[in-house]
């Protein structure tokens, strides 16, 4: 009996493990229309399991960090926050940079389609009211290593 308890632990062990996806982190910066640089750091997703996982079960995230979503390829992108713990705001980001839709406070838990409205290769995840709060809007340009490496 006890082999068994031990066995199954394991197995749950290494089940739970592959479901968590690990993230790597780089900077990014928004240049504003104003002129601002908002200076922020990203998790990537750029694998599938990376890009489903996204902020799901997350409790908090701190002020200047986000997560940026590649999709490999321009394409209208559609998002939602089933079992997303924290309002969100989605900027939807062209394979130039540049920003071509906010939408702000995404509803935690929320099965709503949220779509980019137009081809986008981007979308970086940011605490709910970040964008408004900072004049995040269409026509900001984004820059990262990441977004850079596809122009």
């Amino acid at each position: 009996m006890g082999i068994v308890a031990i066995l199954t632990f394991f197995v749950l062990m290494t089940a739970s493990s592959k479901a968590q996806e690990s993230f790597s982190k780089e900077p990014l910066t928004i240049e504003t229309s104003s002129g601002k640089k908002l200076e922020f750091s990203a998790e990537l997703a750029t694998t599938d399991g990376q890009r489903q996982q996204g902020l799901m079960f997350r409790k908090s995230m701190a002020p200047a960090d986000g997560m940026l979503f590649d999709f490999g390829i321009d394409r209208e992108v559609t998002m939602w926050m089933r079992n997303t713990l924290i309002p969100l705001d989605m900027v939807f980001i062209s394979k130039d940079g540049k920003v071509t839709h906010v939408h702000a406070n995404a509803v935690p838990h929320s099965e709503d389609i949220i779509s980019s409205r137009g081809p986008v290769r981007f979308v970086l995840e940011l605490n709910g009211g970040t964008a408004g709060q900072l004049g995040i809007d269409r026509g900001d340009t984004v820059r990262s290593k990441q977004i850079g490496s596809v122009r």
